[in-house]
């Protein structure tokens, strides 16, 4: 094996602590606000993508005030986040590659643990295909069907998953494994 964060320096320990402390913590920020906007379910994921396209262009070329009588009742209907074309490719344009880098680091970590290669392998494969599900999610619901809202949710659910298990695995293996210096 290359490194056995086991049998690592108490700094790098630290710092494979603090990183995942720190991936954590984006990752819990992430599924809020996924929440917020899209949801969980295939339908609000479809809602999402599929929706009309957004009242405002992005970038905003103008601004404009418009006034109009609203019912009370209009209030209280709960509002529909879209993304437009131009959006998604925003987000595309960011997300992917910081999901790349994520993965990358992630998989430093899954180096570095006294896994089987298989799982090691399996576990490293994950840590990259659960962000293209996620995206090719989002394309294929927006312009194929969707139905394709569900590998939206696949992807984003295995992000987190894979996360979980690498920092439980590290956490343990780092700080509470019996073989550790």
């Amino acid at each position: 094996m290359l490194y056995d964060l086991r049998h690592a320096d108490a700094r790098i320990k630290w710092l494979v602590t603090c990183l995942l402390a720190t991936l954590g913590l984006s990752y819990v920020f992430g599924a809020l606000m996924v929440s917020l906007y899209a949801g969980f379910t295939p339908r609000g994921v479809a809602a999402t993508y599929r929706g009309r396209e957004m009242s405002m262009p992005m970038p905003p070329e103008t601004t404009m005030v418009l006034e109009h009588p609203m019912a009370m009742a209009e209030f209280a209907k709960p509002e529909t986040h879209t993304v437009d074309t131009n959006l998604l490719i925003q987000d595309t344009h960011v997300h992917v590659p910081m999901y790349g880098m994520i993965a990358a680091a992630l998989s430093l970590v899954v180096v570095g643990l006294s896994l089987e290669r298989r799982r090691a392998f399996g576990l490293i494969t994950v840590l990259f295909a659960a962000p293209w599900l996620d995206f090719a999610g989002m394309w294929l619901t927006k312009f194929a069907s969707a139905r394709f809202a569900i590998m939206t949710l696949v992807g984003g659910w295995a992000m987190g998953l894979g996360y979980v298990v690498v920092a439980a695995l590290a956490v343990q293996q780092m700080w509470f494994s019996r073989e550790r210096s």
